[in-house]
């Protein structure tokens, strides 16, 4: 470690980094939106680990206190690639995987977590007791171990990244009602955020510069705040939120005002999407089915899930009735064919849609 004359920059670009971290926690803890609190989880699936992985920030409070401190130099440095691989990967995965119902993303997170976890506590440790525990070849040693895991963390990145481009393929919009729906708005803004992270992860480990560090803590804190504005708006695919003052006034009527509203919402959603075959339409979207009720969409979206089941599934078991229906009446059509004659966008859809139904039963 170098110190120069800019030594009390070092501390000073390590508090901002560290603000941003604090206040990205705190609003993303405190800003919900006016959404329903049961609803937070399905809206901002990602939501609460955001809050974990920004508070860990904390623990490179050392360095923000004493720069000229060599234990608490190795550990801010180390941190940045040893641990944002494993955020972004893990946030990755937490978000997208719960829009598509993918659970096999837990399992190895939770590995890559525990890896991350034991590479960083003896630095943390370190730096915060007095004297430290490292010292000589075991700080050379556990530097090799942070890169070692780093590039480990950096594989787990390129997992996560891969599996949402392959997702962003199979579909481009959001809100619609077949099992591989997705929010690639929202996709394409985050799945590239270790691509751009990587120089000012590693710059301050490889330079082992305070000097250098100092650009890059301010870059990383811009950042920060950059990625807040960007996970803040409620991209989940359906929006559980009231917009408008009509939809005000009707919370605060009297109940069997109510049951009249919930059941004429129910009438005109089992119109459209049934009498009227809504649910043929492949790329049918929530908002198809609010067009064609007289209430907006957040009453809409809390009678099909109340009454209905949910938006997908209430569809998708009509489409699962048709495909049978069809196959009776077209002994010899395909699979393929059937499944896009039901309303799916293929047969992999149907399958899909198929399973999932089962596992909730």
């Amino acid at each position: 470690m170098m110190c120069t004359d800019n030594f009390y920059w070092y501390g000073v670009s390590a508090a901002a980094y560290l603000v941003t971290c604090w206040v990205f926690a705190g609003v993303r803890w405190f800003h919900t939106c006016r959404a329903p609190k049961e609803r937070h989880s399905y809206i901002w699936p990602d939501r609460k680990m955001q809050v974990f992985f920004y508070l860990l920030g904390t623990c490179l409070l050392p360095y923000v206190l004493n720069p000229g401190s060599e234990s608490a130099w190795m550990l801010w440095k180390s941190y940045f690639p040893c641990t944002y691989y494993f955020y972004c990967g893990a946030l990755l995965f937490c978000f997208f995987g719960s829009v598509k119902q993918w659970n096999e993303w837990k399992k190895v997170s939770a590995i890559a977590g525990a890896i991350t976890m034991v590479a960083m506590v003896p630095l943390v440790l370190d730096a915060w007791i007095p004297g430290g525990m490292l010292k000589g070849s075991c700080a050379k040693i556990w530097g090799s171990v942070i890169v070692a895991v780093s590039i480990l963390m950096m594989g787990y990145a390129i997992m996560a990244m891969v599996q949402i481009w392959k997702w962003m393929k199979e579909t481009r919009d959001q809100n619609y009602s077949n099992p591989e729906d997705f929010p690639s708005d929202y996709a394409h803004r985050v799945w590239l955020a270790p691509v751009l992270l990587t120089p000012w992860l590693w710059v301050g480990f490889i330079t082992d510069s305070p000097d250098v560090m100092i650009v890059a803590n301010l870059v990383l804190a811009v950042l920060n705040i950059i990625l807040l504005i960007n996970v803040m708006p409620a991209w989940r695919r359906v929006v559980i939120l009231s917009l408008s003052e009509e939809d005000e006034e009707h919370d605060e009527e009297h109940d069997e005002l109510m049951e009249e509203r919930t059941r004429k919402i129910s009438e005109e959603i089992v119109q459209f999407v049934e009498k009227d075959k809504g649910y043929m339409d492949a790329h049918l979207k929530l908002e198809h089915v609010v067009e064609h009720c007289s209430y907006g969409r957040s009453y809409v979206s809390g009678v099909l899930s109340d009454r209905f089941g949910g938006f997908s599934d209430y569809v998708n078991k009509l489409r699962l009735k048709q495909y049978d229906a069809y196959m009776k009446e077209n002994p010899l059509a395909t699979t393929e064919a059937a499944a896009e004659a039901s309303g799916f966008t293929s047969y992999l859809a149907y399958h899909r849609a198929k399973e999932r139904l089962e596992k909730k039963k």
